[in-house]
């Protein structure tokens, strides 16, 4: 029998029990109300934390999510599970981008946070000190975004632990998503990496893209973590095989370095974007003044997981990024990898602003 608890800030659910409501986290110059559901199960098992709504417009992940927490009956859960649908509120209800409008910072690049530093670095901060840290699993969603088209994939970071590695590689394995991608490090400021480091067994799990909101999406979201929560034993198995995957590791990513209208030649339908050559056109910056163009070119070989969709761009924009299939000889050697994440867009790379 669970007999512990489950608590975050005033937030309670006592053993059999799911609770819902808002803890207020201070971020200094402002509040913010985070919405929760605490998932107490009667049997033991791991504590598992599922974020969504890290950057504004992406919408599936926060309405997968909900759906899940309304699903989810405590007593047919082993262990705790901690479901927080909006992560960022005021990127969320305020902005529809992925840095916040109080201070035009990316969440997703700060954490584990500075509880001294600015209102985005504190809410991290408060994030990983009170649903984070505490967790065996964390799971982390997100989706192409409202300019953003993008094959599902999940993506991992590699740590040097074994044990640890093949837990979350088995993880990642589990949703049913057919494309698993790896990082070669745990650094950064990911929310998933930033767990890693911690020795949490982390994923990111991209699914949808162009922050469309359609019920098919969220419920493939759903059946996805219903999927994760029997591997991981929070929920009974079902006898269900798992789907087979691809690995793939980035090779690059490609920015913008010109201001203007961004024509790309890939295909906006997530499902044909292709494969690429080192030097093939991937599209045209054209200035909107003078009609001057800047042709962009692939860095080097690999399928499109995520493209740009959006008109404008700017200097430092992510246009693309490309990932090759998993070679353990070629992805030790970091240094013949360019890994996307540069700009404003990737989740599961290199987080350098």
């Amino acid at each position: 029998m669970n007999g512990t608890p489950l608590s975050v800030g005033t937030l309670v659910a006592e053993p059999g029990t799911k609770a819902r409501g808002t803890v207020r986290a201070d971020l200094g110059t402002l509040t913010a109300d985070i919405p929760l559901t605490l998932v107490n199960g009667t049997r033991p098992g791991p504590r598992v934390v599922i974020t969504a709504g890290v950057h504004g417009g992406e919408f599936p992940p926060i309405d997968a999510v909900v759906r899940l927490a309304d699903a989810l009956e405590p007593t047919e859960v082993h262990g705790q599970v901690i479901i927080c649908p909006v992560a960022n509120p005021p990127a969320v209800y305020r902005g529809r981008l992925n840095v916040s409008p109080v201070d035009g910072v990316n969440l997703n690049r700060v954490f584990p946070g500075d509880p001294a530093g600015g209102p985005t670095e504190r809410l991290a901060a408060w994030l990983f000190a009170n649903l984070i840290d505490g967790a065996d699993v964390y799971i982390d969603l997100h989706c192409g975004g409202i300019d953003q088209v993008l094959r599902d994939f999940v993506g991992y970071r590699l740590t040097g632990d074994p044990d640890l590695d093949k837990a979350t590689a088995e993880l990642a394995g589990s949703f049913g998503i057919e494309d698993v991608i790896l990082g070669l490090a745990p650094e950064g400021g990911n929310s998933h990496a930033a767990a890693a480091r911690r020795g949490i067994s982390a994923v990111l799990v991209e699914v949808g893209q162009l922050g469309q909101r359609d019920e098919a999406t969220a419920l493939r979201r759903v059946d996805g973590l219903l999927k994760a929560l029997r591997h991981l034993g929070v929920l009974d198995q079902d006898g269900s095989a798992p789907a087979p995957i691809r690995s793939w590791v980035w090779s690059a990513g490609v920015t913008a370095e010109a201001t203007g209208l961004w024509y790309p030649e890939f295909s906006f339908d997530a499902d044909v974007i292709g494969e690429v050559a080192e030097g093939d056109l991937l599209g045209r910056i054209v200035d909107p003044t003078d009609g001057t163009e800047h042709t962009v070119h692939a860095p080097a070989d690999g399928r499109i997981f995520y493209g740009m969709h959006g008109l404008t761009v700017a200097p430092g924009t992510e246009l693309a990024a490309l990932a090759i299939p998993w070679d353990p000889d070629t992805a030790a050697r970091a240094d013949t990898l360019r890994a996307p994440g540069l700009g404003a867009g990737s989740d599961e790379a290199d987080p350098r602003p």
